[in-house]
């Protein structure tokens, strides 16, 4: 049941929302659940200036769910490319073709089966149900994690279950009936906008009655993830270019780090790099000298990527489609991750 305290923080926050919030963001105009889905799951670990432009070109090249369910992945990967986290691509793709075979191309009614999506969780459920449908559901992103950690001074790192539980209690005692659309917009917003990790407590609306602000510590709140070391890991990549400059690259595997997209071939550390080359891509190199290394963090761990450049020496006829020839400046199906991209932009050493 919702007390006064509930009314309170939905009546202000929906205020402030109306005079600061953000009601310009592409995918509020129309906001179907197509476009907040997109939306959604390109927000994911991502801020809304480097979505905005990602969003725009998928919806030049996606603009409804048939389209998308009927593309293949390597067109979806190539547009995603450079927004990481590529699990997300490749769950967005097959959750289009869940809710054309299964849903006739249209997200359920009911919060459950829309969790039950391929790459779609409780908060985007809610998110996609709430932004499109203005139908009552509570949201839970990082973001409004932190709104609420503060205003409740709520103990403890959220990534562990017992804080999660109380915030999710917490998000669905404040979401009014009235406006749930623009209440967790606003939330969003606040979270993003004013209550950052450095808040502005001066612009905040709830700050008569936030406790983190009360005790003077609101930046305590949330409690930081407990510190562990990163672990490292390093990989050799062989920049194998042809007479006409092209680079040689092979689809990675549909599963783990940068899950089927096109990268350089990594020759295993021990290995010689000319009879690698020989025995696993049926090609003959000449080696030149190794570029400097580039390290690329990732969210578990931090890469070191030592590229070797080569040449090819004879002609071949690549093995097939998961093999291809990519010259920089020329656009290729399946996308290449960012680090690659940066890799290939390093000059090529002298033979």
């Amino acid at each position: 049941m919702a007390t006064d305290q509930d009314a309170s923080l939905a009546s202000e926050v929906l205020a402030w929302f109306d005079a600061h919030g953000r009601h310009d963001l592409p995918w509020q105009h129309p906001a179907t659940p197509y476009r907040v889905w997109i939306s959604e799951v390109m927000l994911q670990q991502t801020q809304v200036a480097t979505v905005i432009p990602y969003f725009r070109r998928f919806m030049e090249r996606f603009p409804d769910l048939p389209v998308l369910a009927s593309a293949s992945l390597d067109e979806v990967m190539a547009l995603w490319a450079g927004l990481g986290y590529y699990a997300r691509a490749r769950n967005l793709h097959r959750c289009a073709r869940v809710l054309v075979e299964e849903h006739d191309g249209e997200f359920p009614d009911d919060i459950e089966q829309v969790q039950r999506l391929p790459g779609i969780g409780r908060s985007t459920a809610g998110a996609i149900l709430s932004l499109s449908r203005n139908e009552r559901h509570a949201i839970l992103d990082g973001n409004v994690k932190r709104v609420l950690a503060r205003y409740h001074a709520v103990p403890g790192w959220p990534g562990r279950s017992r804080v999660t539980r109380q915030l999710w209690e917490l998000s669905e005692q404040h979401t009014p009936a009235a406006r749930p659309r623009d209440f967790n917009q606003a939330m969003m917003d606040l979270g993003s906008m004013v209550c950052t990790r450095r808040p502005a407590c001066h612009l905040c609306p709830l700050q008569s009655g936030c406790q983190a602000y009360a005790r003077g510590n609101p930046m305590a709140y949330p409690e930081r993830r407990p510190p562990r070391e990163r672990p490292q890991r390093a990989v050799r990549m062989l920049i194998i270019r042809n007479s006409n400059d092209g680079i040689l690259m092979v689809r990675r595997p549909p599963q783990g780090l940068w899950g089927g997209l096109l990268s350089p071939p990594e020759c295993p550390p021990e290995a010689e790099p000319m009879t690698w080359a020989r025995e696993n891509l049926g090609i003959e190199i000449q080696m030149q000298d190794a570029a400097p290394p580039l390290r690329h963090e990732i969210t578990h761990f931090s890469l070191l990527i030592h590229p070797q450049h080569a040449r090819l020496i004879a002609p071949i006829t690549l093995r097939d489609e998961d093999h291809v020839w990519y010259k920089p400046g020329v656009s290729l199906s399946g996308g290449l991750p960012a680090p690659v991209q940066r890799l290939l932009e390093q000059k090529e050493p002298a033979i």
